[in-house]
């Protein structure tokens, strides 16, 4: 297959290496026998045609040497592009081209760029044309021959897809540029808004000369979004009404200083890098022992920086003059706002008469006394409920409120005192269960009968004392009263 072709096959989905042989088919004759499979054809060939100068595989204009990439050349160059050896030469192209016609998918580019009307407006400008009725009533007649006599339309025609597409792109580097708002940033010659867009909104194509002047016709035109004259270009400020609605001669003027000092800006940045390679150069021949070749290039440097110089100066020149006409511009958007503003201020003070504000104010100031009069009214019918039952119930609120943490405290002090008591007498049984009294080792037989007593009579007096502790205990940990003492 042809690169063109296999660029569609990869890109259009409607190119299927399956359908290729239909595509390729002569299916005119299925106009009439089969018009779902004739109008399925002849949609995939319509985006097809809008694929074709996007690829760059498109044959080139025969007046220039840069693709097109809004507008198709179509002629034997574009069938051979698409011819395949398996295939052939696509038998019904000249079909679908026709239907892109009448369905205005493809415009004749002379009528594109001469039409006064947009391309989107319902007229006679755009919708009548008597050739392609004379060749509709041939057709009818029989008289022009059966459909596989017809000829594929000739011509260079606008893709308005892709002209939509483009156009859509360079919206969209408008709206990432906000900082563009002067008449002086916005203001280009063509050749100059070529080299600033071109690449930008064509997805890294360069943009024909042809391609740029249908797509400033299109934004001109049809979108508004710029005034184009052929040569000036100027980017309409958003929401702005303040401007000239036609180009006028200030803009040639700031068009031709910006692309002057483009061009004087490029010069400059050659001429600099040329002086540093004669440096270079003369540098070499110098360690080299070629004294000739280094003067050589010292003299050609000399020649270079006298010239740099003079660029710069003429830059730095046009420079000041650009920054003035910036400042120009801008005092004049400044003034066209103050007198919008000077104007909205006499229409509004116009409005509020001053002795009609007077009678406003007076009548407002009655108004809010009488309300502020029966607010005091109403405020003091209601401060007896206030104080009589509202504080009330609210101070008993707080009352019983209080009442319920003192019982709740106290009953922590009880359980907490209990729980000590528990916990001392647990370990005073646990001291009395360890055992009965341990009695004196038998040694040499010195230990005497007196000293015996005495330790039995000790031990006694311990177990004595603890059960009394453990009583004691026990009993203030009982619910019922101690029992009084007999005072006789």
């Amino acid at each position: 297959m042809s690169k063109l072709l296999d660029y569609l096959v990869e890109h259009e989905p409607s190119f299927r290496k399956a359908r290729l042989p239909a595509l390729y088919s002569d299916f005119r004759s299925q106009r009439a026998l089969n018009p779902d499979g004739y109008h399925a054809n002849v949609a995939a060939w319509r985006r097809a045609l809008a694929q074709i100068p996007r690829s760059g595989l498109a044959p080139p204009p025969r007046s220039g040497t840069t693709p097109d990439l809004l507008v198709l050349d179509c002629d034997d160059r574009l069938l051979a592009a698409l011819e395949s050896k398996q295939y052939g030469r696509p038998l019904a192209l000249s079909a679908a081209v026709a239907e892109a016609l009448s369905a205005r998918d493809l415009v004749p580019l002379p009528e594109f760029l001469s039409a006064h009307a947009s391309i989107y407006q319902k007229s006679s400008t755009w919708n009548f044309r008597p050739w392609a009725l004379a060749a509709w009533a041939l057709r009818q007649l029989r008289v022009g021959g059966d459909a596989a006599t017809e000829r594929l339309p000739t011509g260079r025609f606008v893709v308005v897809a892709n002209v939509e597409e483009m156009a859509a792109a360079f919206g969209e580097k408008l709206a990432a540029e906000s900082g563009r708002t002067s008449r002086f940033e916005r203001t280009f010659t063509k050749e100059h808004f070529r080299r600033v867009f071109g690449e930008q909104i064509g997805n890294g194509n360069r943009l024909s000369e042809t391609d740029v002047d249908v797509l400033l016709t299109f934004l001109s035109r049809d979108k508004g979004t710029v005034l184009y004259d052929g040569k000036i270009v100027r980017i309409k400020a958003a929401g702005s009404s303040e401007e000239a609605a036609t180009l006028v001669e200030e803009d040639a003027s700031i068009a031709q200083i910006k692309e002057l000092i483009e061009y004087l800006a490029h010069q400059t940045t050659t001429l600099t890098r040329r002086t540093e390679e004669l440096a270079a150069a003369a540098r070499s021949a110098v360690a080299r022992g070629q004294r000739g070749q280094a003067l050589a290039a010292l003299r050609s440097k000399k020649l270079t920086e006298t010239s740099l110089d003079s660029r710069l100066a003429s830059l730095s020149q046009l420079e000041a003059v650009a920054a003035r006409l910036e400042q120009a511009s801008d005092n004049a958007q400044i003034v066209h706002a103050m007198e919008a503003g000077s104007e909205a201020l006499r229409s509004l003070n116009a409005a509020a008469d001053l002795s009609r504000v007077e009678d406003v104010v007076d009548r407002l100031r009655e108004q809010v006394a009488q309300t502020d009069e029966v607010s005091a009214i109403l405020a003091e019918g209601q401060v007896a409920t206030v104080e009589e039952a509202e504080v009330d119930d609210e101070l008993e609120q707080m009352e019983a409120e209080e009442r319920r943490k003192q019982e709740a405290s106290e009953r922590r002090k009880v359980e907490e005192e209990q729980e000590r008591e528990a916990q001392e007498t647990k370990r005073r049984l646990d001291a009395l269960a360890q055992g009965p009294l341990k009695p004196l080792e038998e040694g040499d037989g010195t230990n005497s009968s007196k000293e015996k007593e005495e330790h039995a009579e000790n031990h006694a007096s311990t177990q004595r004392t603890s059960t009394e502790e453990v009583v004691g205990g026990l009993r203030r940990m009982s619910l019922q009263p101690l029992p009084q003492a007999d005072p006789a």
